[in-house]
C-alpha cells in the first residue's frame, strides 16, 4: 500500500512531503485543515492523539505521528537520506532533534506573537532573541559543512522547513550568510520544489 500522508501546510506539515517527494515513492495525501480544527475530530484523532499535523499511515500499516519521527521512519525503512557512518548518523539524529526542541516552538512562538494583534513586547523579545541565538548555532554548523550531517539529510530537511522563514520571526538573515547559502542549496532541489507546489497546491 502506499503511505497515506495527513498534513498542512506548515513547516512542520511540509517536511515528509520533502522526505516523499525525494524518495520518489508514490503517496496519498489528505489535507487536515488546521484552520477549521480537523485536527481535533475524531476521526483524526483515532490517528494521532495528540491533535497535531502531521501523521502518517506507512506502507506496512503503522501509523506514526511526529513531524520528526515520520522522516525517522520513512528514512529507515528506505535507506537513504540518514546516513550509514555512525558519526554522520548521530549527527543527523542530534540535528533532526534540535529542530523539533528548539527552533520549532521557538520561531513558531515569535511569528505567533509578532502577528497577535494585541502586542506582547516581553514575549516578542524573548522568542526573537532565542531564535537569533539558534540561527547562531546553525551558522556555526553551515560554515564547516555544507549541510548538517556532511551530506544532505531528513535533519536538514527538518530544519530547512523552519529556518527559510527568518525574516517571518524578525531575523536579519545579513547576519547569517552560511545559513542563507544552505536554505538557498536546498530550495534549488527538484523534490523541494514539488513538494512545495503539492503543499500549496490546494
Amino acid at each position: 500500500m502506499k503511505p497515506i500522508l495527513y498534513t498542512w501546510g506548515t513547516p512542520n506539515g511540509q517536511k515528509p512531503i520533502i522526505l516523499l517527494e525525494e524518495l520518489g515513492i508514490p503517496y496519498d495525501l489528505v489535507r487536515i485543515d488546521i484552520g477549521k480544527g480537523e485536527q481535533k475530530r475524531p476521526e483524526y484523532l483515532a490517528i494521532n492523539p495528540n491533535g497535531r499535523i502531521p501523521a502518517m499511515v506507512d506502507e506496512e500499516g503503522l501509523t506514526v505521528w511526529e513531524s520528526g519521527a515520520i522522516l525517522f521512519r520513512l528514512a529507515s525503512q528506505h535507506g537513504r537520506f540518514l546516513p550509514v557512518d555512525p558519526q554522520a548518523r548521530l549527527d543527523a539524529l542530534a540535528w533532526l532533534f534540535w529542530q523539533v526542541g528548539g527552533p520549532g516552538p521557538t520561531l513558531g512562538q515569535a511569528f505567533h506573537f509578532r502577528n497577535r494583534e494585541e502586542k506582547l513586547p516581553y514575549a516578542i523579545e524573548r522568542f526573537t532573541a532565542e531564535g537569533i541565538r539558534l540561527y547562531t548555532v546553525l551558522e556555526a554548523r553551515l560554515a564547516e559543512v555544507p549541510y548538517l550531517a556532511g551530506e544532505y539529510s531528513i535533519a536538514d530537511m527538518a530544519c530547512w522547513t523552519w529556518m527559510r522563514n527568518g525574516p517571518k520571526m524578525g531575523i536579519d538573515m545579513a547576519a547569517f550568510p552560511h545559513t542563507q547559502r544552505w536554505i538557498d542549496a536546498i530550495a534549488l532541489r527538484p523534490a523541494v520544489q514539488r513538494a512545495l507546489a503539492v503543499t500549496f497546491g490546494g
